[in-house]
C-alpha cells in the first residue's frame, strides 16, 4: 500500500501535470479548414502570411512546442523567445528550428541579466518590423518579468537589479514588485503591445499571479497598464522609506509621464492555465486515491510563508483529530506566500516552499503528535515550475521519516527558519523535492494527507 508520502507526491504531481505548457497550448489551438481557433477565438488563415512567435517565461519553450505541433505547416512560423537556461532544446532539435530559443538567464537565478536585455531588444525589433499580414502570438508564463528586461532611458540594469533585490528581500508581494517593474521598463506595462505592428496579437498566458490579473503576469507586456507612476512611488515609499535605492529610479518615477502611443494591432488575451486548474486536478486524483478532500486556491496575495505553513499544519491536525468517520483526508491549497529574507551575513539557502514546510513542522512539534499520528500524515509544498528560490529543489516534504531523522540529528528548526536555511535542513533530513524544470509555472501547490492506518 502506498505511504502517505507517496500519495502526497502523486497528488502534487497530478496538479503539475494538468498545467504542463505543451499540452495546455495544444488543447487550446485547433486548425480547421481555413480557420485558426485559439481558446474559442477564430481567425481566418487567409488574412495572414506568417505567424510571428515572441514571448518569455519558464514555460515558454514548452508552450512554443505545443504551438508548432498545433499549427503544423498551415502557416510559416518564426520568432524569438527568452527562456531560462536548462529549458533550451537540445542542439539539433528540429521542432523549433524557426523560433530562436534564447537563454536569457542562468537556471535558478530569477533575475534580469544582460543576456535578457539583448533578447528583449531582439523581440522588440521583430514586433516593430511586423506587418498587418503577420499574426503575432506572444507566449507568456511565470518568470517572464525577469526574462524580459528593457530598462527605460536613464535606468541601468544594475539600477533595476537593486530595486528588485531590495523589494524581494523586504517581503514585497508580486503585485507590488511588478507595479514598480512596469514603470522602469520599455517592454512591460503594455510596451510590447504598443511596439507591435502585426495585424493581430494573440497572447497565451500560463498565469503565475493569483487571481490572474493579466496586467501583472510577467508585468503585462501585451496588455494596457492599469497602474500609474504614483502607484510605483507608493510601493517604494513602503519598502524604501529612507530612499536608499538609486536616485535615478526616483528621478524616473517622478518625471512627467510620457504620452504613450496607442496600440495599432488588434489584441486578444487568453489565460490557458492557472493555479486553480492545478488544484482542481490534484483534488480529482486525491479522490481517486480514496481521500476525502478539501481544496482552496488563493485569489489574492498571501501573507508570509511562515504564517501560511503554520495555518496549514493547524488545519491538518484538526482534520487528523476530528471525529470524521472518513479517516483518509486530504488538504490541498494553492497560492504564493512571501518571505522576508534574513541579513545576507547569516542567510542560508532556501525558498518560500521550503520555509513554509519548516514552519509547519515547527507548529506540528508543538501539537504533541503520537508516533501513530506521525505515521498517518505527510505534508508538502512545491513550486509548480520545479524551482523554489535559488535552489535546485521544487520544495519540501515532511513525514514520519523526515521527523525521525531531524530528531535524531537534533536539527534546530528555529535557527534554520531564522536564517532562511530550510534547504540545508531538509537536505539533511531527506525532505527535499527535486524534479527539475517542469515546463510550467502556476504558483505553488500544497498537499497534506492523513491516511487511515490499516
Amino acid at each position: 500500500m502506498p505511504s502517505p508520502r507517496q500519495d502526497a507526491l502523486s497528488i502534487w504531481n497530478a496538479g503539475v501535470d494538468s498545467v504542463r505548457a505543451h499540452d495546455r497550448v495544444l488543447s487550446q489551438i485547433q486548425v480547421e479548414f481555413d480557420q485558426l481557433c485559439v481558446a474559442d477565438h477564430f481567425f481566418s488563415l487567409a488574412d495572414f502570411d506568417r505567424i510571428l512567435v515572441v514571448g518569455a517565461g519558464k514555460a515558454a519553450t514548452a508552450m512554443a512546442t505545443g504551438l508548432v505541433a498545433a499549427v503544423g505547416d498551415r502557416l510559416p512560423i518564426e520568432g524569438w523567445i527568452n527562456v531560462p537556461e536548462g529549458t533550451v532544446p537540445a542542439e539539433g532539435s528540429e521542432v523549433l528550428r524557426h523560433i530562436h530559443i534564447h537563454p536569457a538567464r542562468p537556471a535558478g537565478v530569477n533575475e534580469p541579466t544582460a543576456d535578457g536585455v539583448y533578447g528583449t531588444e531582439q523581440i522588440l525589433r521583430l514586433v516593430r518590423a511586423a506587418t498587418p499580414r503577420d499574426l503575432c502570438i506572444a507566449l507568456i508564463s511565470g518568470g517572464g518579468s525577469a526574462l524580459l528586461p528593457a530598462p527605460i532611458p536613464g535606468i541601468t540594469l544594475a539600477d533595476k537589479l537593486a530595486v528588485i533585490r531590495h523589494l524581494s528581500a523586504s517581503g514585497a508581494d508580486i503585485t507590488e514588485l511588478n507595479t514598480v517593474r512596469k514603470h522602469l521598463s520599455d517592454v512591460k506595462g503594455g510596451g510590447l503591445l504598443r511596439a507591435c505592428r502585426a495585424g493581430q496579437l494573440i497572447t497565451l498566458i500560463l498565469s503565475d499571479v493569483l487571481g490572474d490579473p493579466v496586467d501583472l503576469i510577467a508585468s503585462g507586456p501585451t496588455v494596457e497598464d492599469t497602474s500609474t507612476k504614483t502607484d510605483a512611488i507608493d510601493v517604494l515609499a513602503k519598502f524604501d522609506p529612507q530612499r536608499n535605492l538609486p536616485a535615478s529610479v526616483y528621478d524616473a518615477l517622478n518625471s512627467a509621464p510620457a504620452t504613450a502611443p496607442r496600440p495599432t494591432t488588434n489584441a486578444t488575451t487568453c489565460i490557458i492555465g492557472n493555479n486553480a486548474l492545478a488544484v482542481d486536478e490534484a483534488g480529482i486524483v486525491a479522490e481517486r486515491l480514496g481521500y476525502n478532500h478539501i481544496m482552496h486556491s488563493a485569489t489574492t496575495c498571501e501573507p508570509s510563508a511562515e504564517q501560511v505553513g503554520r495555518e496549514f499544519a493547524e488545519m491538518l491536525v484538526a482534520m487528523l483529530r476530528s471525529n470524521d468517520e472518513h479517516r483518509s483526508n486530504c488538504l490541498i491549497t494553492g497560492g504564493e506566500p512571501v518571505v522576508t529574507l534574513a541579513p545576507a551575513e547569516i542567510r542560508g539557502l532556501g525558498g518560500r516552499n521550503q520555509q513554509l514546510v519548516l514552519a509547519a513542522y515547527q507548529h506540528l512539534l508543538g501539537c504533541g503528535l503520537s508516533v501513530d499520528e506521525w505515521n498517518q500524515i505527510a505534508l508538502l509544498s512545491g513550486g509548480t515550475d520545479g524551482e523554489d528560490g535559488p535552489t535546485d529543489a521544487a520544495g519540501a516534504i515532511l513525514d514520519a521519516s523526515v521527523h525521525r531523522i531531524a530528531s535524531e540529528k537534533k536539527l534546530d528548526i528555529a535557527d534554520y527558519l531564522r536564517r532562511n536555511d530550510a534547504y540545508h535542513f531538509f537536505e539533511q533530513a531527506g525532505g527535499l523535492i527535486k524534479c527539475g524544470p517542469t515546463g510550467t509555472n502556476v504558483c505553488d501547490i500544497r498537499v497534506g494527507v492523513i491516511k487511515e492506518s490499516r
